[in-house]
C-alpha cells in the first residue's frame, strides 16, 4: 500500500465515521423530540402549577392576617381579664374592710 492509497483509505474511513456520527445524531434528535401534544400538556401543567402557587400565597396571606387578628383579640381579652381581676381584688379588699368596720362597730355596742 503506497502513500496515495493510504490517504484515500483514511479519507474514506473518516468520511464513513462522519456519516455514521451524523446519522446517530439525527436519529437521537428524532427519537427524543418533544411532540406538540407533550408541549400542550407541559403548558397546562405549568399553568396549573402557577395557579396553585398563587392560591398557596393567598392562603398564607389569609392565615397571617387571621393570626394577627386573633393575636390582637387575645391581647385585648388578656387586658380585660387583668382589669377584671384587679377590680375583683379591689372589691374583695373593700368588702373585707367593710366587714372589719362592721365588726368593730358591733363590738362596742354589745
Amino acid at each position: 500500500m503506497n502513500r496515495t492509497e493510504f490517504v484515500i483509505a483514511t479519507a474514506i474511513i473518516l468520511f464513513l465515521a462522519f456519516c455514521l456520527g451524523w446519522f446517530a445524531s439525527w436519529l437521537i434528535h428524532r427519537l427524543t423530540r418533544v411532540s406538540q401534544a407533550d408541549m400542550g400538556e407541559l403548558e397546562q401543567m405549568a399553568q396549573a402549577l402557577h395557579e396553585a402557587e398563587e392560591t398557596r400565597d393567598q392562603a398564607i396571606a389569609y392565615i397571617e392576617a387571621r393570626e394577627a387578628e386573633l393575636q390582637n383579640q387575645l391581647n385585648q381579652t388578656e387586658a380585660e381579664l387583668r382589669a377584671a381581676m384587679d377590680g375583683l381584688r379591689d372589691a374583695r379588699h373593700e368588702a373585707e374592710e367593710l366587714r372589719s368596720y362592721i365588726e368593730r362597730m358591733q363590738k362596742p355596742s354589745e
